[in-house]
């Protein structure tokens, strides 16, 4: 049994580690901090957990106390993660963080689409990123772990089949993805409150978004080339879920594609290949850490349309941060994660 700590437990991530830890036989959830809840027992915060954790407290953050666990989730805003990063390495203690604190190895690049001067620019080298689908080998041994983001994850396993086996024109990528409400954060925002968000849908962060440094260096690394991307983010009206269509020009016409992202994706636990023709619902994914794959090629044409969906808050998020654990730690990849999605 690991002793797990989580900074920033009253956010959606926060919440939803809390939600699949609970059923985790092999990690027992130790510390979880929030200086504004501080004292406040988790199961009055959330009375769906009440079963799993009638005891555990939020706490201020201290590092003292988190250097007890194994491992350290940060569900917190960019930029804490650098502040006690180096501590709890220096101590021994994992950490998986689910911020973009460490995922964009160019320093100077994460400052400029973050706003803020880099706190812990010593450990970004160090930092493996975390989709287990490209890079399980490097987390087994890791100490810092940077899960994806939301739309990074749906995207670049899509994109992934065609740029390892360098058939896709990388001069033109286009990834048009549509998110929900959540992954606007638990905080009071204008644009997520009920009456804005229902009934509505709006392109945002055109002209460039935080998550284009992180796809595009994604896909370089896989494709071993330069990618030029064109990234479009939509809101939609509804709580959970990622819908990633992505566009692709193939260079060879005679290459089964349906059989290439099956070959690719056979031994991953929570990549779906649905059968040809089909049309993946956000719905499908709902409260699960799968991401469901479609591949259609219209008109027979050299464009691709890549249809990939994932719920951001597992996949995307908590639920993608577990499965690193799991690969970190020697567990069965799906330990805390074999919950089924909820339909409707």
């Amino acid at each position: 049994m690991i002793k797990v700590g989580i900074i920033g437990g009253t956010g959606y991530t926060g919440v939803e580690l809390l939600r699949l830890l609970a059923s985790h036989p092999k990690a027992e959830v130790a510390i979880i901090t929030s200086r504004s809840e501080e004292g406040v027992y988790v199961a009055d915060m959330y009375p769906n957990l009440r079963d799993y954790y009638k005891d555990l407290q939020f706490t201020s953050p201290n590092t003292e106390q988190l250097a007890s666990c194994d491992v350290v989730f940060f569900a917190t805003p960019h930029g804490v993660a650098h502040q006690m990063a180096g501590e709890l390495l220096a101590a021994g203690t994992k950490i998986i963080d689910l911020s973009a604190d460490f995922r964009i190895k160019d320093v100077d690049e994460w400052e400029k689409w973050y706003n803020q001067p880099h706190g812990a620019p010593d450990l970004v080298n160090e930092a493996v990123y975390g989709l287990p689908e490209v890079n399980r080998e490097q987390i087994k041994s890791a100490r810092l772990i940077a899960v994806p983001g939301c739309y990074p994850t749906a995207t670049q396993l899509g994109f992934l089949p065609l740029l390892e086996h360098g058939i896709a024109d990388t001069s033109q990528l286009i990834a048009d993805c549509k998110s929900g409400v959540s992954g606007a954060g638990r905080s009071a925002k204008i644009g997520s409150l009920f009456c804005e968000s229902t009934e509505n849908m709006m392109a945002y962060s055109v002209a460039g978004h935080r998550h284009l440094p992180e796809i595009k260096q994604g896909l370089e690394c896989i494709a071993q080339q330069p990618v030029n991307l064109t990234f479009v983010p939509h809101l939609t009206p509804m709580i959970r879920g990622i819908h990633a269509s992505l566009y692709v020009r193939v260079k060879d016409h005679f290459t089964d594609l349906q059989a290439l992202y099956e070959s690719r994706f056979a031994n991953e636990p929570f990549v779906d290949i649905l059968p040809q023709g089909s049309h993946p619902q956000t719905r499908s994914v709902k409260g699960c850490n799968t991401c469901r794959i479609a591949i259609h090629r219209p008109q027979n044409g050299d464009l691709v349309v890549i249809l990939s969906v994932i719920d951001n808050l597992v996949k995307g998020a908590s639920g993608q941060a577990i499965q690193n654990m799991n690969i970190l730690f020697g567990f069965e990849e799906n330990l805390g994660l074999t919950n089924l999605a909820l339909m409707p």
